[in-house]
Order: C-alpha cells, then structure tokens, then sequence
C-alpha cells in the first residue's frame, strides 16, 4: 500500500492524490514467525479464554479507518461537517498515538481539530506560572482560538512578547472571556502595547469580562488602556502600584465604570481557572515530555558546578530558584486584594458626603431648584455630547503613532 496510487472521490468526481507519503507501520515487537498478520497487529484486539488460552478478534472496519487517519492526520484537508462523536475518537486515538508531541505535525493537526470543533477541543487553558511551556509550544497554543478563559499569571510575557498580537488579532479576541496576566512583569508601556490594535482599529476583546494584571508594575495611568474595554466587568489590580484610596476609586469609577469590591471576587480567583477540552491531556503530555529532558538537566547541574567553582553559589541559587512575581503570603493576599466591578443597573452607588454637598444642603431651596435646573440642563449636554466625545478620547498620541508604525 505504500507505493500504491491513491484515489480520492471528492464532489462526484474521481481524482488521483500525488505526492503524500503515508505513515509507516510501527515496529513491532520481536517476533520471528513470518505471518503476514504480524505487521498489522494494530487490526486485532488480543484477549484470553476462560482456559488461558490466547484469542484474537478483528477490530472493526471503522476503528481501522480511524487508526489510519489518526497516523496520516497531517494530510487530512478539512474536518469541518464530521459528527462530534467521530472528531472525539479521532482526537482520542491521535492523542493515544502521540501525534500531538511531534512537533512538526502538532500545530497543522491541531489548527485542523480547533477549525472544526472549536471550544470543544479546548475552551480554558491555565498556564499558571509553566513558562517554559507556553515558549515551546508557541505555535500549538494559538491554534486554540475558541478559548473562553486563559491564565496567562506568571508567564514572563514582559512587555513586548508575540502573544499579545495573538490576544488581539486572531478569532481568539471574539471569543475570550476572562485573562489573567497577572505577574509578567508588565508595565504601563506593555499594557498600551497589548491594546493598542484594540484602540485604533476598534476591535478585538469584544467580549472580554474579566481582567487581571495583579503583581504588575503598573501605574494609575496604565488605566485609561482599559477604556477600550467595552464588556470589562471585574478587574484585578492587587499588588500593583496603585494604592487604594478615594482618589483611585473615583479615577476607576469615572474611566471604566467599575467600583471597589470589600469582599474579595471569585470570579478572579485562579483556583476556578483550569485547562479543559479534549487537549486537555495532550497539554498534560507536553509538560511530562519537556520534565523529562535529561540532557537540560546534566546541562544546568555542569553550569551550577563550574560556577560554584569560581565562588559563585549565591548568584546560581538566586538564579535556579528564580520565581515569577506572586504573592509572598496567604495573608498578605486576603488583606491587599484590589478588585473592582461593574455593579448592577439599578444598583445605587453610595458617594461620600462632601463638604460642597453639605453647603448646597444649607442654601435656600430656590437656589438649589436654580443649580438643579442648571445641572440638569448641563447633563443633558454631555449626554448628547458624550458619543462625540467618546469617539475623540481614543485620538492617536505620538506612542501610539510609534506602535502603530511597528505593526
């Protein structure tokens, strides 16, 4: 069959496919007999009797089928129109054939599953603080673009890493819900990177709820970014450089309608954050398969000990048990929690008292009816002039220009 012609019948026409290699049997076990069944022992199911004695049935027509596609998945054009049943256990037996850990095929099988099946494959990823792979599996992980909820937290992104491109521009900004970015290192100027597509093509995170960018140097200015927002109901802003105050209540409130929550949120609790789909063990395989690189290992133990030779044990500690950014402590977590949302529509804000409220009490109330009048006919007037005013707030500074110019 390998050096056969292959046919395929498409739309009612009969064609023939050049140029595709098929996959080869695997090895198999040694065996010295000269059956022909030998080779395809993968077509036989192998059990025992009641006596003890060996017995083998055939598999059936399908399961063959299925296996053969799962071992040539890389030529396989389209499985847009397959019944969910039949994408599952073809997913199932090229996972089970490891297909996914080859990462030449890996990202061509895995865009083909993501076209079909979409959040089925994989709708939340956390990758909390497992850098090392989000880099070596890049280009697999943005072939999961139907993604509700994805935990970014400790990654090292820094400021200018390829994925916000992805965040931003890919299907993925239609569909993601909630994204932890949190202790990455991420500045004011990352954070205008990251939205800068969303300010100045008006798309993208459309439907972006939940937002965390806690343990991050970021400053109150690193604020307005998020006006471009539209959806943004909760945020996450612990540990950063923000204090809490009446100040940053108002600023927040003003820019993105949200207020100060006492309690802390569950929504933007990362224990609720976890990696579910059908890839969810081909991820579980792609960290074991990186843990167990010997050759990295003898690599850093022959580092650590050359420069432990020249009188350098504190830096190589302080570089090995490196860390990314978190909280040192339970309790410091529960006490500095800063989490804001947006409260309900007929949900009152309660406002503090001010010294100008109070003096406008004491007036006569035909003032007071004068300055509602007034006030009313103003707010009538940024009513209508707020949409004007909402179009030019997002107008191009020089940064932006500079980012702009870059993509």
């Amino acid at each position: 069959m390998d050096n056969s012609t292959i046919y395929v019948r498409e739309r009612g026409n009969l064609r023939r496919v050049s140029d595709i290699v098929l996959a080869q049997p695997r090895p198999v076990s040694s065996c010295r007999r000269t059956n022909p069944f030998v080779l395809r022992k993968e077509h036989f199911i192998f059990t025992y009797n009641a006596e003890g004695s060996l017995r083998y049935t055939t598999k059936s027509l399908f399961d063959i089928t299925l296996l053969f596609v799962a071992d040539n998945i890389h030529h396989v054009d389209s499985l847009v129109g397959f019944p969910e049943q039949i994408g599952d256990r073809l997913f199932a037996a090229a996972e089970e054939n490891r297909v996914f850990l080859n990462a030449d095929v890996s990202p061509k099988a895995l865009q083909l599953f993501s076209d079909a099946y979409g959040e089925m494959v994989l709708g939340s990823l956390c990758l909390r603080n497992r850098f090392p792979l989000l880099h070596e599996r890049m280009d697999e992980i943005k072939t999961f673009h139907s993604l509700k909820s994805l935990d970014l937290f400790g990654c090292r992104l820094g400021d200018d890493h390829e994925i916000f491109l992805h965040l931003t521009s890919s299907p993925l900004s239609s569909s993601l819900i909630q994204l932890f970015i949190g202790g990455n290192s991420l500045s004011d100027v990352g954070l205008q990177r990251l939205t800068a597509p969303i300010r100045m093509m008006r798309k993208g995170l459309d439907c972006l709820q939940f937002l965390d960018v806690s343990y991050n140097p970021i400053s109150e200015r690193a604020l307005r970014y998020l006006t471009c927002l539209p959806k943004l109901e909760k945020l996450d802003i612990s540990g950063t450089s923000l204090k809490l105050g009446t100040a940053l209540k108002t600023n927040i409130r003003d820019l993105l309608g949200l207020i100060y929550s006492e309690k802390p949120l569950d929504a933007l609790d990362h224990s609720r954050c976890k990696t579910q789909g059908w890839a969810e063990q081909v991820v579980n395989q792609w960290e074991t398969n990186s843990s167990q690189m010997l050759k990295q290992k003898k690599i850093d133990e022959s580092r650590t000990s050359a420069l432990r030779f020249f009188g350098r044990q504190k830096f190589v500690r302080d570089v090995l048990n490196a860390a990314p950014l978190v909280c040192e402590s339970e309790e410091e977590a529960k006490t500095e929690r800063l989490h804001f949302y947006r409260p309900a529509a007929n949900s009152h804000i309660p406002e503090k008292q001010t010294p100008s409220t109070a003096a406008t009490q004491a007036m006569p109330s035909w003032i007071n009816v004068k300055k509602r009048q007034r006030q009313s006919e103003r707010c009538d007037s940024l009513h209508q002039d707020r949409p004007t005013k909402r179009l030019s707030s997002p107008s191009l500074t020089a940064e932006d220009i500079d980012l702009l110019n870059s993509y």
